[in-house]
C-alpha cells in the first residue's frame, strides 16, 4: 500500500499539475449531456445490508492518515458530505480518524466506523482486547463494521466467534472479511451464527474482481474495494481508456474511476492526504457512465492483483 503513486513514473499529482488537457477534469460541476443525476451533489446514497445495517455507498480510507494533518483531513471529508470513514488498526490512524470526528461536529450516529482487526490479534481473548483497543484510540463505544484485515495464518474461527459476542451486544453493528480466501467465506457462509456482511477486497479497473463480484451478490454479502484507483499503478491515471470517458463528461480519471465503482454496486473507500482530491471523488453524482463507458471499462481488466506484495 504505497503513497498515492503510480509505480510507471506519474503520480496523480504530477499527472494533473503537468497535463494542459487535465485542467478540464478537475471541474467538479460538470455533467454529460444526458446524464440524469441519482442523487444531489455529494449526498451519498446508502445501502442496507444483510442483517438490516445501512452503509453508505461510498467512504474515504485513511491508510496514510497516521499523521498530525490526519484530524483535519478527517473532519474535510466530513464537512463535503462524507459519512463512511474506513481505517485499521495497522494503519495507525484510529487515533486520528477519533480527533477527526470531534473536530468536525457531525454526530457521531450519522457517521459509519469501519475498523479492523490485525493478524496479532486473531483468536478468540486477543480479538475482544484488540476490539476494545480500537474502540479507546478511536474515541467510540460501539464500531458500525468490524472486519478481519487478513485472516490467513491466523485464528479466524475464534475472532469470528468473538465479534458475533460483540455484534449480539450491541458493540459492533456488522461484522465482515476483509482479503479472506473462497475456503474461509465458504466456511463462515455455512457456519457462522452471524453471516459476514461486507467483504473488503483489491478491486480496481485492471483487477476487476467479477466471479468475486459474483460470488458476493449470491450470497448476500456487500463487496467493498480497497485501493479502488489502483493507487495509481499501472499508470491508471494517463490510462488513455479513462481518460477519453473522463473528457466526455469533463471528469477527472479518479472520478470516472469511483462512479464505475458505485454503478458495479461496490462500496469504494478511495485514500488521499490532499483535501482536494478527497473533495473530487465524493462528486461522481451528476454524471452517469453509459453502456458503452462500462464496456470500455471492462477491457481493462488485467485479472491480476497490482499489489503482489499483499498476497
Amino acid at each position: 500500500m504505497n503513497k498515492e503513486r503510480n509505480t510507471n513514473g506519474m503520480n496523480r499529482r504530477q499527472f494533473l499539475q503537468t497535463s494542459a488537457a487535465s485542467a478540464a477534469f478537475l471541474s467538479l460541476g460538470g455533467t454529460s449531456s444526458f446524464a440524469a443525476p441519482d442523487a444531489a451533489p455529494n449526498s451519498i446514497p446508502w445501502v442496507t445490508l444483510n442483517n438490516g445495517v445501512r452503509m453508505p455507498r461510498l467512504g474515504l480510507g485513511t491508510m496514510t492518515l497516521a499523521s498530525d494533518d490526519g484530524p483535519g483531513l478527517v473532519a474535510h471529508a466530513l464537512s463535503v458530505g462524507y459519512r463512511l470513514i474506513d481505517t485499521a488498526m495497522i494503519y495507525n490512524s484510529e487515533p486520528q480518524v477519533g480527533e477527526g470526528i470531534r473536530q468536525s461536529g457531525v454526530d457521531r450516529k450519522e457517521i459509519f466506523i469501519t475498523t479492523k482487526l490485525w493478524k496479532a490479534d486473531m483468536g478468540y481473548e486477543q480479538t475482544k482486547k484488540g476490539f476494545q483497543t480500537s474502540l479507546d484510540k478511536l474515541g467510540t463505544d460501539y464500531l458500525d463494521l468490524y472486519l478481519i484485515h487478513r485472516p490467513s495464518g491466523g485464528d479466524y474461527k475464534g475472532s469470528w466467534k468473538a465479534m458475533e459476542e460483540l455484534y449480539h451486544d450491541g458493540k459492533i453493528k456488522a461484522i465482515g472479511m476483509s482479503n479472506a480466501d473462497d475456503e474461509q467465506m465458504d466456511y463462515l457462509i455455512a457456519n457462522a451464527k452471524v453471516k459476514p456482511a461486507v467483504h473488503q477486497i483489491e478491486t480496481h479497473a485492471f483487477f476487476q474482481e467479477g466471479k468475486s463480484r459474483d460470488y458476493l451478490k449470491e450470497h448476500g454479502i456487500q463487496m467493498e474495494a480497497w485501493a479502488p484507483l489502483a493507487e495509481g499503478r499501472h499508470g491508471l491515471f494517463t490510462n488513455d481508456t479513462l481518460l477519453a470517458i473522463g473528457k466526455k463528461y469533463n471528469k477527472s480519471v479518479a472520478q470516472v474511476c469511483v462512479r464505475w465503482h458505485y454503478q458495479r454496486g461496490i462500496i469504494a473507500i478511495p485514500r488521499s492526504h490532499k483535501n482536494a482530491h478527497i473533495t473530487e471523488n465524493i462528486n461522481i453524482f451528476d454524471f452517469s457512465l453509459d453502456d458503452s463507458d462500462m464496456a470500455s471499462i471492462a477491457t481493462l481488466d488485467l485479472n491480476v492483483t497490482q499489489f503482489p506484495e499483499w498476497s
